[in-house]
């Protein structure tokens, strides 16, 4: 090759992506974007996004950029151009039209932990359908007959271990009881057996892997925890693999129906990798995000004794119902007795947020508002933003409970709903609202029911919630218990 042909080809790959960047710019420049920063190159704003704060606000970067751009911006996050939403009205229309204008897309890291089929990060049809056999599985008939004795038993064995004037952490506690709930529903691993307490060593270094920087080095939580990744995949095979031999030895009748995993290779034609990653995403899913709120119900119920006195009467009611009955286990009918209980687990989550934003994508051109938001770029619905926003919730950084027998709006209506209560979205909304919400507010009811009913408990140590983003006690939440039989 001639200087003179290196020179033209040289010139060519250096002026055709300039080419290109200018035409993008030139279209973006007739579009009406909303304002904001982009920041630095590639890492835009990410690094001042995903800056610890309070649980209980949305932080000084989110409160700073609403109050000079307003409650829709742009930014740069993640390595990618983005659009900001603290707009109950745009979130609403975001989740709505999940599939048609906008879809799932969280950061290649996400995938590449939880796996390609893992329900966070599908979309689609295949997303459809996995959704499909979790709410199958986790159907009111099953939760009625199946998971609400589970639920039960796994609360009293982990409370029923509580020492008093001993210090431990209720985080763990509560983390404890999720994911022993959760092994036995998937896989029906029973508590404190070997094979189940190394799974949950795997898990937890698994877990701080998901929630750390992706980067894939040798001593990194990252590494460690794809390291982890592969070991717990190993171990739900090997489930797998016992429970297709009892297929091929008694048949269908023989195998096990009352977990996922045995549900799932009888209902299903899932590939091994599907199943895999399917068990995996749901045992994260199932255990992480309800052991945070558990943790934040203490949390908060610690600071406010009379939400604690009302939840006791609405429980020693029920308790003394059932005893004058002469029945012993709760039943479905006693949860749905439960409404001041069901207004505490709606305060926990619309304070404590534990799932703080969603990741979009636009499929097309959409305007909103007047602001244009390009194909392509990026889009967070944030949540927390919206239940934190004091125009729509009263003393919205205060716990306040009973503002849900007012349906959680600023009127006075005395009905008890939260479901008519649009700027309330704990779990999501639109196709991909969470399978298993209604198995966490069951979770969350039973626990504070044998909770207040059985203990007293105090902060040992000064411990809040902070966002990371993902939500964690930094101490752990330490706590000290007197046990009281208060039936």
């Amino acid at each position: 090759m001639s200087d003179l042909e290196f020179f033209l080809l040289l010139l060519a790959s250096i002026s055709v992506p300039l080419v290109i960047l200018n035409l993008i710019k030139r279209k973006q420049s007739g579009l009406n974007l909303p304002p904001g920063n982009t920041g630095w190159p590639f890492l835009g704003e990410t690094i001042g996004y995903l800056k610890p704060y309070s649980a209980t606000s949305i932080g000084d970067f989110m409160e700073q950029h609403i109050s000079r751009f307003g409650e829709i911006y742009k930014s740069n996050l993640f390595g990618e151009p983005t659009i900001v939403s603290a707009d109950s009205g745009l979130n609403r229309f975001i989740l709505q039209n999940e599939g048609k204008l906008f879809e799932c897309s969280y950061p290649r890291s996400i995938g590449g932990i939880l796996g390609k089929w893992s329900m966070l990060v599908l979309v689609g049809d295949m997303h459809r359908d996995m959704r499909t056999i979790s709410l199958n599985f986790l159907s009111h008939g099953r939760l009625r007959t199946h998971l609400l004795p589970e639920v039960v038993k796994h609360t009293l064995l982990v409370l029923s271990s509580w020492k008093e004037n001993c210090t431990f952490s209720a985080q763990d506690e509560a983390k404890k009881f999720t994911f022993n709930l959760m092994a036995k529903h998937i896989m029906s691993l029973d508590p404190g057996k070997p094979e189940t307490e190394q799974l949950k060593k795997e898990y937890v270094t698994f877990m701080k892997g998901v929630v750390s920087a992706p980067l894939n080095f040798p001593g990194t939580a990252y590494r460690k925890a794809l390291q982890s990744r592969s070991t717990i995949l190993k171990f739900i095979e090997l489930k797998m693999e016992e429970r297709i031999q009892k297929l091929r030895g008694g048949g269908f009748e023989n195998m096990e129906d009352d977990d996922l995993l045995g549900w799932v290779l009888k209902h299903s034609n899932l590939s091994t990798e599907q199943i895999l990653d399917l068990v995996l995403s749901l045992l994260f899913a199932g255990h992480e995000t309800s052991s945070v709120a558990i943790a934040l119900a203490i949390y908060f119920l610690e600071g406010c004794p009379n939400a604690v006195q009302q939840l006791r009467e609405e429980h020693l009611e029920i308790s003394r119902a059932k005893k004058q009955s002469g029945e012993l286990e709760l039943s479905w009918e006693d949860y749905k007795k439960m409404e001041f209980t069901q207004c505490v687990i709606s305060e926990t989550l619309r304070l404590g947020n534990v799932v703080r934003f969603l990741h979009r994508k636009a499929l097309k051109d959409v305007r909103y508002k007047g602001y244009d938001i390009p194909c392509g770029w990026k889009v967070l619905p944030v949540i927390a933003a919206v239940h934190l926003d004091p125009s729509l919730f009263d003393q919205p950084q205060h716990f306040n409970p009973w503002r849900w027998q007012n349906n959680g709006n600023r009127g006075n209506s005395t009905s008890w709903s939260t479901a008519t209560n649009q700027n309330f979205m704990p779990f999501g909304g639109g196709p991909r609202l969470c399978a298993g919400s209604e198995l966490a507010k069951l979770e969350m009811a039973v626990f504070i029911h044998h909770l207040v009913l059985n203990y007293n408990w105090e902060l040992v140590d000064k411990d809040q919630a902070f966002a990371f983003p993902f939500v964690d006690f930094p101490k752990g939440l330490p706590i000290k218990v007197r046990h009281h039989n208060f039936t």
